[in-house]
């Protein structure tokens, strides 16, 4: 019914950038708070930056000021801009999304697959 969809991962250089994406679709009634998560490996899985419905955003402090979250209400997308990358960000990134569906009347969470980060020189 709902799918989440992680793009952009891939291996980086420190120093560098990436562009994550995360569209949802399927029978969406709104979208509320969008978030993305990290799990590096034998690690727990971490918050590192939320956005409300409304564009007020959080983040961890481990990114902050290098990485940048963002959503695209008319795509169901959500965005996060990756800078000055270093090798501990190393991780699998996941989105995942509060949303209401058209054939319910609840707010669930629904993540998406994840998408590998490397970065390594």
């Amino acid at each position: 019914q709902v799918q989440l969809v992680e793009s952009g991962g891939g291996l980086v250089q420190p120093g560098g950038s990436l562009r994550l994406s995360c569209v949802a679709s399927g029978s969406i009634a709104s979208i509320n708070g969008m978030n993305w998560f990290r799990q590096a490996p034998g690690k727990q899985r971490e918050l590192v930056a939320a956005i409300s419905s409304g564009g007020t955003t959080n983040y961890a402090e481990s990114v902050k000021g290098r990485f940048t979250i963002s959503r695209d209400n008319a795509k169901n997308t959500v965005y996060l801009q990756m800078n000055s990358l270093k090798s501990e960000d190393t991780a699998v990134y996941f989105c995942r999304a509060a949303l209401t569906l058209t054939t319910q009347d609840v707010v669930r969470f629904y993540w998406g697959q994840g998408t590998q980060v490397t970065v390594s020189s």
